[in-house]
């Protein structure tokens, strides 16, 4: 999102009741991580949870993969993750541990793609559930849950170019048994449950939101 984008859905948070603080970061920066997870505990006194959601990708055939934009989506999707989730548990750990991290891997993380090709981001999404069980094991002593959401199809401005081709959408709605792309609510319900004292004992788990298609 663009530092306008962030202030405006702070903005609505707010409106409806919720606590929110908008700050920009660019995660291929390590210094802006630790300012990230300084500015909101600085702002609600401690840091409960973590969502490590920022992602980027590639579309191309693998054999015409350009190497400097395969190394960055593995160092946006997995680097830039793996060293944020380190940063907010530095901070749990720092304020007596306890906490909860959901990173988001993707249908790409447990089965090909069907369209031009997207091996950078299929490779980075399998390495994130690897993260994820890892961290989970590693910070389990502090009380920190570590667990992963797997979406399928869900329309984003980052995945159009895919479905820019005619029919494109059409074909990966019938390939999903409940008949329907994912929409925002399909995730976040999930998200909630990872974060709430109901999964208290949910670690190390990848949870497919893909309509039944994986």
């Amino acid at each position: 999102y663009s530092e306008e984008e962030n202030r405006h859905l702070g903005d609505a948070i707010e409106a409806a009741g919720g606590r929110a603080l908008a700050h920009p970061a660019d995660l291929r920066d390590p210094g802006h991580l630790d300012e990230l997870v300084a500015a909101a505990a600085a702002a609600f006194g401690r840091l409960d949870g973590v969502v490590l959601n920022a992602a980027t990708s590639t579309i191309s055939p693998a054999e015409q993969e350009d190497a400097a934009a395969f190394d960055d989506v593995m160092r946006v999707n997995v680097g830039a993750q793996a060293a944020l989730a380190a940063a907010g548990a530095r901070a749990m750990i720092g304020t007596g541990g306890g906490g909860w991290m959901i990173l988001m891997s993707s249908i790409l993380g447990r089965k090909a793609g069907t369209g031009p090709g997207v091996a950078a981001y299929a490779a980075s999404k399998i390495a994130v559930e690897g993260l994820t069980r890892e961290l989970a094991r590693q910070w389990a002593r502090h009380g920190i849950r570590v667990n992963a959401l797997a979406p399928g199809y869900f329309p984003t401005e980052m995945n159009a170019p895919m479905t820019a081709d005619p029919g494109r959408r059409e074909a990966l709605v019938a390939r999903i048994p409940l008949g329907r792309a994912g929409e925002p609510a399909d995730i976040a319900g999930v998200a909630v449950f990872l974060a709430s004292p109901a999964a208290a004992y949910v670690t190390g788990q990848v949870l497919p939101l893909d309509g039944g298609m994986s």
